[in-house]
C-alpha cells in the first residue's frame, strides 16, 4: 500500500482527482516575468491639493470667549479679533492669552488696526505692514 493510499484512506479522499506525479513533477513551468509599472501614475501632490482656507473674525464680549478663538488657531485657522467693544483690562487679558496660545503652535500675532489685531497659526505666512494713519485714534492712547 503506497502512501498516496494511505493518506486517501486516512483523510477520507476517494473521490478526489488523481494524478500522476511523474507527469506533475515533469511539466515545465514557465518563468515569471516582471510586471512593469504603468507610465501614468495616479499619485497626486499633497501639496498639489488646495484645502479651502478660512479667516474667522471675531469681536469678543467678554473674557471667556478668549478661550473659542484659541480652538480655531490650534484648527490652524486665521483669526482677526476686533477688541473695541470690550473693556480695556479683559482686552488685555485676552490679548495676553491669544499671544501664548498663538506661541504654542508657532504662529503669529500683529496688530493691524486701532484694538483689532491678528492672529495666525504656522501654515500661513503674512507678508506687508499696516501703517498707522489715524494717530487720534481714542484707544491709542491706552499703550497698545
Amino acid at each position: 500500500m503506497s502512501i498516496k493510499s494511505k493518506f486517501k484512506s486516512f483523510f477520507a479522499l476517494e473521490d478526489e482527482y488523481e494524478y500522476d506525479e511523474e507527469e506533475y513533477f515533469e511539466e515545465e513551468v514557465e518563468p515569471t516575468r516582471p510586471i512593469k509599472p504603468s507610465t501614468k501614475q495616479n499619485v497626486v501632490s499633497l501639496q498639489s491639493v488646495q484645502k479651502s482656507s478660512k479667516v474667522v473674525l471675531f469681536e469678543p464680549r467678554v473674557y471667556a470667549e478668549a478661550q473659542e478663538i484659541a480652538d480655531h488657531l490650534k484648527n490652524r485657522r486665521a483669526v482677526v479679533v476686533n477688541l473695541q467693544r470690550i473693556q480695556h483690562d479683559q482686552a488685555k487679558r485676552i490679548v495676553d492669552f491669544l499671544s501664548g496660545t498663538v506661541y504654542a503652535i508657532g504662529g503669529d500675532i500683529q496688530r493691524i488696526g486701532a484694538n483689532i489685531f491678528l492672529c495666525t497659526p504656522d501654515n500661513v505666512d503674512v507678508s506687508g505692514n499696516i501703517s498707522e494713519i489715524v494717530s487720534n485714534d481714542e484707544y491709542s492712547d491706552k499703550g497698545w
